[in-house]
């Protein structure tokens, strides 16, 4: 998934918040929506703008992007 596509970070554009490119939605606004249970059809029909390939590319972003920032400690070892 190209999520650089569908993600853009402009310090003119919501004061640099990354949003979703072509709108002023930001992705912590998705993320938080499916956080709280939506589904995707849920979003879109809250935010007509977006597209399904653009909610995956912020999920595709905000996976890598965990994947970066938060160190995964190995698994304990089962006897």
């Amino acid at each position: 998934m190209k999520y650089a596509d569908y993600i853009v970070r402009d310090p003119s554009l919501c004061g640099g918040v990354p949003v979703i490119t072509g709108t002023r939605v930001p992705l912590r606004t998705v993320l938080a929506s499916l956080a709280e249970g939506c589904t995707i059809a849920d979003i879109l029909e809250e935010f007509p703008t977006l597209t399904e390939a653009a909610i995956r590319a912020v999920i595709a972003f905000a996976a890598r992007t965990a994947e970066e920032d938060i160190p995964v400690s190995a698994l304990p070892a089962f006897a």
